[in-house]
């Protein structure tokens, strides 16, 4: 009977892993025959977990959605990552949050081994959120533009000053922020937009087909059109420096890098105020040349300036 309650527990834990499963895999897995996995399944079935199957020879299973949340079984990794993501919930990343965050918290450290406990609070204590300087996301507006990307349900919402129909399609953390990225039905192109700076509730539209992600990769797509915002100075940077190793220190966000030869490369980049590029580029610590634009020229000469007249001074 152990033994059989034990392969239960891994089966769900299994089934939990990813959305589906060929029988002759889960045998696999579990050491028994096909049939014993069948006897598994309607076990589960019997306790109350709805497991969908597909008959014939390439068949398989899944775990369907019940009326209840069915207990998870997670592995170490996963149980530090859900505590952690939590904790961090509960200190207001995303406001809404915080008391279901809390409730939930300590259900999963009530039952966390003391050496999984000793790792959550490890990675904690390493972990300082400077006050006030992370913007705050409100949980139904996440949680009900996460629910219209799963479902492909277009999406309207006030957007500065304007209401925008869209069709979402991803979630994207970039840095302190949260973006969605989205098809804008009224201009015909792909859009970024700041979650947190959707002003109007999220209203459901109608159901769409989804379109090729623009550049098959939807993390990149944001990044890039970051990097182009319409900023007030747009530059353009020669580091004299291998692309590999200029990005290293770079931020996908911040600017878009380019290999110009094997030796150099080119960075484009933008700021409102130009003491924050000639900051951000000089601190990189490579040679590098002012191509645009002309402002920016003048402002590195001019700081080069000050500094030499500074070290003269102390010297």
């Amino acid at each position: 009977m152990l033994q059989t309650s034990a392969r239960l527990l891994r089966l769900l834990s299994l089934l939990q892993s990813r959305p589906d499963w060929p029988g002759t895999e889960l045998a696999e897995r579990l050491g028994v025959t096909t049939r014993t996995v069948r006897r598994d399944i309607d076990r589960l079935r019997d306790l109350g977990y709805p497991v969908d199957s597909t008959p014939g020879i390439a068949g398989g299973y899944r775990l369907g959605v019940g009326a209840a949340l069915p207990p998870l079984l997670l592995d170490d990794d996963e149980a530090v990552a859900v505590a952690v993501g939590l904790r961090a919930a509960a200190a207001g990343w995303v406001t809404g949050m915080d008391e279901s965050s809390l409730r939930a918290l300590s259900k999963i450290e009530k039952i966390l081994p003391s050496r999984l406990r000793h790792r959550v609070n490890g990675l904690q204590s390493a972990i300082m959120l400077l006050p006030g300087d992370c913007p705050v996301v409100d949980a139904d507006v996440l949680t009900a533009l996460a629910a219209a990307c799963r479902a492909h349900e277009g999406v309207r919402f006030g957007y500065r000053d304007a209401t925008r129909r869209v069709e979402p399609y991803r979630l994207v953390r970039a840095g302190r922020n949260w973006y969605l990225l989205a098809y804008d039905l009224d201009r015909d192109d792909w859009r970024t937009f700041r979650v947190d700076r959707l002003t109007a509730p999220v209203q459901p539209g109608p159901r769409f087909t989804p379109r090729p992600e623009p550049e098959g990769d939807a993390a990149k797509y944001v990044a890039d059109s970051l990097a182009r915002a319409p900023y007030r100075y747009q530059a353009t940077i020669l580091f004299h420096a291998p692309l590999e190793q200029v990005a290293q220190t770079s931020s996908p966000t911040a600017g878009r890098l380019e290999a110009r030869d094997e030796h150099s490369c080119l960075y484009y980049t933008g700021a409102e105020v130009l003491e924050a590029i000639a900051v951000y580029i000089v601190l990189k610590g490579f040679e590098f040349e002012v191509l645009d634009p002309p402002e920016l020229k003048e402002f590195v000469a001019g700081l080069a300036d000050r500094l030499a007249r500074s070290v003269a001074g102390a010297e």
